[in-house]
């Protein structure tokens, strides 16, 4: 076992073509087969969630070129500083439904982690300045198709608001949402929308 710490990995984009290996002999299957194999499917919740992050960065005009960070408090960071918290929710799922999902994100507080102390904050609190709640509100089966962003939909919220509501602080439902945060925005007016919660935010505290 070591003898000290152990610095976090810094992680390095891939590009697909690395191949899988055996100490050297290369193997018939590439790290794009791996990806290919595991988040084909783009309507489950978790390649969901995480394709919704990269949808918001790219709406937001972050730099998408580098590597996703997996253990930060919150999910994205715009070039203006905005920390941004992004949830998705879905009416349709990749199982059989009997009718479509009701729309529900978890908004809890939480602990930070600092990934390269391994040490968790004392404060239990939202960790962004904006949440953008994404819902992929297309409902056909047939034709649903999370790479078209006019699917989605983006209700967008300084933290101070979620933090005030009185009715539940671990989640809120679609028509709670809509009372809060009014029209959603949709791709091309995310950004300004963002901008505009995030002064919101700042001029609160």
């Amino acid at each position: 076992m070591p003898d000290k710490p152990l610095p976090p990995i810094a992680v390095q984009r891939r590009t697909g073509q690395e191949a899988f290996h055996t100490d050297g002999r290369v193997l018939p299957h590439s790290l794009r087969n791996f990806w290919q194999w595991s988040v084909s499917d783009l309507v489950s919740n978790v390649t969901r969630g995480r394709l919704a992050e990269f949808i918001v960065a790219t709406a937001v005009g972050i730099d998408v070129t580098g590597v996703r960070s997996e253990w930060d408090a919150f999910d994205l960071t715009t070039p203006s500083g905005l920390k941004i918290e992004v949830k998705s929710a879905a009416h349709i799922q990749s199982w059989y439904q009997a009718r479509l999902s009701n729309i529900v994100w978890s908004t809890p507080t939480t602990r930070a982690w600092d990934a390269a102390t391994n040490r968790l904050s004392t404060e239990s609190k939202r960790q962004a300045d904006v949440y953008v709640l994404a819902l992929l509100h297309h409902q056909d089966k047939s034709s649903v198709d999370p790479l078209n962003t006019a699917q989605w939909s983006f209700f967008v919220l300084p933290t101070r608001v979620l933090d005030a509501r009185t009715r539940s602080q671990r989640s809120i439902a679609l028509r709670s949402l809509k009372a809060l945060a009014g029209d959603p925005a949709d791709w091309s007016q995310l950004s300004v929308a963002v901008e505009r919660a995030g002064q919101e935010q700042r001029g609160a505290v």
